[in-house]
């Protein structure tokens, strides 16, 4: 449910930005209805991105210092109340309440950042390795649906407006097609996000903490027990297993660097190209959405008509590409592991893209638009059945030890989120028509669409390429992915190759190291009084 709230909260936005430009900046004469300015755009629809950057490093690292439970309630807080301020955010004028909205959702932005690494990595260290991927994937695939219920709950109020609030379109009627209460409908869209955040609170706060974040500090609070034992001997080993075990290490280590310093490049590289292709999609939806003619042009509707068939649009998208894509991750993912699934994904969305970019020309042309709709949503299907969610959950899996992986995946996650607003808002510019007559309002001359799809192509093999140096985790524990486990058997069988009755306690004992050294020490102090 947190990963739910996430995707609605950032994405409901995008469903008002036509209506905010209708109310705020409606210019007198105008033959089209008012829009954002570019710079106003970009950061509406672009703050949250950087809050989420902010809070993914933060909350990063946060969860791995003071835990997973306490950092996952607090993230869900901050959601909620900075859901409620941007709905009723004030002033007198477009930019005081432009203003507003964006300073609150900054701050939304940044609690959803941490629920990023904490809800990945508290899932990773709950499940077990056969299903770990799928249950990993399917918080992931919330979002999906909470893309699709920001689409429905917009449907739903702006019909109720519409049908209680009648209005001519633009063209009849410029000042009388935005009606007055036109400024409640985005504002309750936004106001919902609230909602689920709360309602999962209780719920997040009886959650337990996982038992490999605490399992070592619980050993190091431990060892104390042993102490009346006076085994001299193997209280020395104790001590360094409970309180080291080969993993005291810092994030900017060299032994940090060897271990995971490719891996780290791998998931970050990863993530940062993938959103970039993948939030760039929405470059060549209006071409789209215009030429089925779900969406008319603007001066041909109302501002609550143009909102409805804007959240009609976006709802069959996700209904359609979304969902399945991440759905089919999570059947899959433990059957044909990450890897096969991350390269496939960059695979065909580099080949439809290409598709797409090629022959441009001809998708737009009269007759073929199936054509293009069909490649398009293939390359949203493969982006979710594919890098977009196992970006999302290798970090959880590979980083060792426990007391960094919450950072290491905000680390990930951030790179990422930087990779959406480059997609987001430097495609948007780019991808402006090359003729200054044909651009955007607002907006200076671009490559084109056409050759921005080129580009994107180029950054799906490019992050293909780096899919190579993440490992495959499908199947293993925590501990066998990064080794931990066969370097802590290794260092003990070096300290006790002599000893036959540890080799036999290790066997008896190998899953609870903690239980293998109490009864060790037992058995010493056994020993030596029957000596």
């Amino acid at each position: 449910m947190g990963f739910f709230t996430d995707a609605y909260d950032l994405f409901c936005i995008s469903l008002v930005t036509k209506l905010l430009g209708r109310i705020y900046y409606h210019v007198d004469g105008s033959p089209a209805p008012g829009t954002l300015p570019p710079h106003v755009s970009a950061a509406v629809n672009g703050v949250a991105f950087c809050g989420t950057l902010t809070g993914q490093l933060f909350f990063g690292w946060l969860g791995d210092k003071l835990g997973r439970k306490k950092v996952y309630g607090l993230t869900l807080m901050i959601m909620v109340f900075c859901s409620l301020a941007s709905g009723l955010s004030f002033g007198h004028s477009a930019t005081s309440v432009m203003a507003t909205l964006c300073f609150f959702r900054f701050w939304l932005g940044f609690g959803i950042g941490g629920d990023y690494p904490l809800s990945a990595t508290i899932m990773s260290e709950y499940a077990n390795k056969k299903t770990r991927g799928a249950f990993i994937a399917a918080v992931f695939a919330m979002q999906g649906f909470g893309i699709l219920a920001g689409g429905m709950v917009a449907i739903v109020i702006s019909a109720a407006f519409k049908l209680h609030f009648p209005a001519p379109s633009y063209g009849e009627n410029p000042v009388g097609s935005t009606v007055p209460q036109a400024d409640y409908v985005w504002r309750i869209i936004l106001i919902i996000g609230a909602l689920p955040a709360a309602l999962t609170y209780y719920w997040r706060m009886k959650m337990p903490e996982t038992a490999r974040y605490t399992r070592p500090r619980r050993q190091k609070r431990q060892t104390g027990r042993f102490r009346h034992l006076e085994i001299e001997q193997e209280q020395d080993k104790l001590d360094r297993f409970t309180t080291d075990a080969g993993n005291n290490f810092g994030l900017f280590s060299k032994q940090f660097l060897r271990r995971h310093g490719v891996h780290l490049l791998g998931t970050t590289t990863t993530w940062f190209l993938l959103d970039i292709a993948f939030y760039s999609q929405n470059l060549f939806q209006k071409d789209i959405f215009s030429a089925i003619g779900w969406i008319p042009k603007a001066a041909s509707m109302n501002a609550l008509e143009e909102t409805f068939k804007i959240a009609k649009a976006q709802s069959l998208i996700a209904l359609c590409g979304t969902v399945p894509g991440y759905w089919f991750t999570v059947a899959l993912i433990d059957v044909i592991g990450r890897f096969t699934i991350q390269v496939l994904g960059f695979s065909m969305m580099t080949i439809f893209m290409l598709g797409l970019a090629i022959f441009y020309t001809y998708w737009r042309t009269p007759g073929h638009h199936i054509g293009f709709i069909v490649m398009y949503g293939f390359t949203f299907f493969f982006a979710n059945f594919g890098p977009n969610s196992t970006t999302f959950i290798v970090p959880a899996e590979i980083f060792i030890p426990a007391r960094l992986r919450s950072t290491c995946h905000g680390i990930s996650a951030a790179a990422g989120k930087l990779g959406a607003i480059v997609g987001s808002f430097g495609f948007l510019y780019l991808a402006q028509n090359p003729n200054p007559k044909l651009t955007d309002h607002g907006y200076p001359p671009g490559i084109g669409v056409k050759n921005s799809l080129f580009l994107l192509a180029g950054c799906n093999v490019i992050g293909l390429a780096f899919s190579f140096l993440v490992p495959e985790s499908k199947g293993r524990s925590l501990e066998e992915i990064s080794g931990e486990a066969e370097e802590e058997e290794q260092q003990w069988r070096r300290e006790n190759e002599n000893t036959g009755y540890c080799v036999l306690l290790h066997n008896t004992f190998q899953n609870d190291k903690l239980a293998f050294f109490y009864t060790l020490n037992t058995f010493q102090k056994l020993l030596k009084k029957t000596h």
